[in-house]
């Protein structure tokens, strides 16, 4: 085996496959779109057995296209998006489709757990909220709804899990993963038994956990046979994408912190000890012994993809992103709430609507634009406040994602913020930290802070601009005005 390293990101629309040498640089990539489903309102779905087979084209993408001969990757890591609840046998076919991040079915049968057993019963354990978007509530869905399928369910795997079993034959669950569990003690990072009892669950339920750079198992006959890759190329057990992206943009010390503008926004902060907040998300870092107190949004790169697809007129995002640069900050008055499948933190409101507010005649698409960027920014900074009510402080920001590519987006975060964001090579960052974990796993790199030294390059720092951070806090209250005022009609049934 050589000292490459494939990194594999399973995203909600698309998965990216990635060849990293050890210094970080990019050899070959490849995208693969997959379909999400509605099938009922409130459910988005996907089917884990499309995002292998597109994880197999993508790899035989990149092995064809660039050369790269299989046996000189030297180890695979694998990141996922959060709270799957894939039901597999114990010969590992799939039987359902997973309910995915987006998926609010379980939210009556929440409100009846959080009645039972008590908010803080539950928060104690799991450092998280009872919330129908995790893990837990829909395995829970599954047991009640669909009973027999859940007898035949030998294990509920993530979505890193699934593809380390597709590669492997190994079913696992990475510790960083393990927050979407509530019945895995945060601090411990322990299943507690008594806990799945009471929830009506059975830790049997799920595998063993490991620590995500674990080698678990490695590439069998069959799996490199639908790849393209080498037998016996080791595999490790992978982690969440907002922590692999968090490494992979070079946060892997307590006090660092990573804003994030894929599909969903943003941010993460690296603790050193188990830190919750009942209104935000706290899992385990990827990297030992280190924890993200987190805030996860909706709202995010989608925004911006949604508004072209939609009212785009088929013109690029430089060309809306052109548009929204000739508007003032605060958008004229243009207020937009990026709630686009309800809201996760700090509100955690299913039922939250988006809405355009202040048009009128005199308003243009560059408002709508803007309005749509700001917005990202302003649940940022929403979930930055929250975290500061845990004493946390942060200084500067570490963006990754598509949308940190643009200067305007990532300025717009600094104003709003008053924080400096520094942007290292964002494309890759989420497939980086995935590669960096193999390449501690299989010895290509000694540490994670040498990893780190190795890869992370910083392209740019924008600084806020204080004059627009002030106008920026005026427009921040309206924004949070808003909401408190609306959301009682997000609900109402007509």
């Amino acid at each position: 085996m050589g000292n490459l390293l494939l990194g594999i990101d399973i995203g909600t629309s698309a998965c990216k496959v990635a060849v990293f040498e050890r210094t970080g640089r990019v050899l070959a990539q490849s995208n693969q779109p997959y379909a999400l489903y509605y099938p009922n309102p409130g459910w988005v779905e996907q089917n884990p057995e499309e995002w292998w087979k597109a994880i197999c084209n993508g790899i035989q993408e990149v092995l064809s296209q660039s050369g790269i001969q299989p046996e000189e990757i030297a180890g695979i890591g694998i990141d996922g998006q959060s709270w799957s609840a894939i039901p597999v046998d114990s010969k590992g076919n799939c039987l359902h489709n997973t309910p995915i991040w987006m998926d609010t079915r379980a939210r009556e049968l929440c409100q009846k757990v959080v009645e039972e057993i008590g908010f803080d019963t539950i928060f104690q354990v799991a450092g998280n909220g009872f919330e129908p978007s995790y893990t837990t509530p829909k395995i829970l869905w599954f047991k009640e709804t669909m009973p027999e399928l859940y007898e035949k369910t030998d294990k509920f795997l993530q979505s890193n899990s699934f593809i380390a079993m597709k590669l492997t034959g190994v079913m696992t669950q990475d510790v960083s993963q393990g927050y979407g569990i509530h019945f895995f003690d945060m601090e411990s990072c322990t299943y507690k038994e008594e806990l799945a009892e009471r929830l009506g669950l059975s830790i049997d339920k799920v595998p063993s956990i490991v620590p995500c750079h674990e080698v678990i198992g490695e590439v069998t006959k069959e799996a490199a046979l639908q790849t393209g890759l080498a037998v016996g190329t080791k595999v490790v057990a992978g982690g969440l994408d907002a922590a692999c992206g968090t490494l992979g943009a070079g946060v892997y010390l307590p006090g660092q912190t990573q804003e994030q503008g894929g599909q969903a926004g943003g941010m993460s902060i690296c603790v050193d000890r188990a830190l919750s907040h009942p209104k935000l998300i706290l899992s385990p870092h990827v990297v030992p012994d280190c924890w993200l107190l987190q805030g996860g949004t909706v709202g995010g790169g989608g925004v911006l993809r949604w508004f072209k697809q939609e009212l785009g007129e088929n013109q690029s995002f430089d060309e809306l992103t052109a548009l929204a640069e000739k508007v003032n900050p605060g958008s004229d008055g243009v207020v937009f709430l990026p709630y686009m499948a309800g809201e996760r933190s700090p509100i955690w409101n299913p039922d939250a609507k988006a809405v355009f507010y202040g048009l009128g005649f005199d308003k243009t698409k560059g408002h709508m634009v803007r309005a749509a960027l700001e917005s990202v920014a302003f649940s940022l900074e929403h979930n930055l406040r929250t975290a500061r009510e845990t004493g946390v402080e942060v200084d500067e920001l570490v963006s990754m994602g598509g949308a940190s590519n643009s200067l305007l987006w990532t300025q717009i975060k600094a104003d709003v913020t008053g924080k400096t964001i520094k942007v290292p090579t964002s494309d890759t960052a989420t497939t980086l930290g995935a590669a960096i974990l193999a390449g501690v796993g299989v010895g290509v790199y000694q540490t994670f802070e040498e990893a780190v030294k190795e890869t992370i390059v910083i392209t740019r720092i924008q600084k806020p601009d204080m004059d627009n951070h002030e106008q920026y806090k005026k427009c921040m209250k309206q924004y949070l005005h808003l909401y408190e005022t609306l959301k009682d009609t997000f609900s109402m049934k007509f």
